[in-house]
């Protein structure tokens, strides 16, 4: 920013209104929660290593926890089925139960696809 000169020769800086607005990237912290290595959990994991890497790629971070290792865990996000996936960050926290075979689902209950919705003007 330059600085400028009034008319009474005060000095005071120069904004450039609508200057250069930094992108904020949104980065997602993902748990999910699982019992062992039953099918349902491999599954799950599989899943959403795939729908990441799809359609987050570099912006997520997943956490595993085993709930056969660590079942005190399960308190602290009010687990009550598994496998759970929580999205915990951006808040405010997600919850969506299941093996994550639906990508549509899994995506707008990570908030990552808005819903779309078709009014009725123009189902008809």
């Amino acid at each position: 920013m330059k600085p400028v000169k009034s008319a009474k020769g005060k000095t005071s800086a120069r904004v450039k209104p609508g200057g250069p607005k930094k992108k904020v990237e949104t980065r997602y912290d993902l748990r999910l929660y699982v019992a062992g290595q039953t099918p349902r959990s491999l599954q799950a994991l599989t899943n959403l290593k795939r729908i990441c890497e799809d359609h987050l790629a570099g912006k997520y971070r997943i956490q595993i926890i085993d709930l056969l290792k660590k079942p005190q865990l399960a308190a602290g996000d009010q687990i009550l089925a598994i496998p759970t996936l929580v999205r915990a960050i951006p808040k405010p926290a997600r919850k969506i139960i299941g093996d994550l075979s639906n990508t549509e689902r899994v995506l707008v209950g990570l908030d990552v696809r808005p819903v779309l919705r078709i009014s009725r003007k123009e189902h008809a």
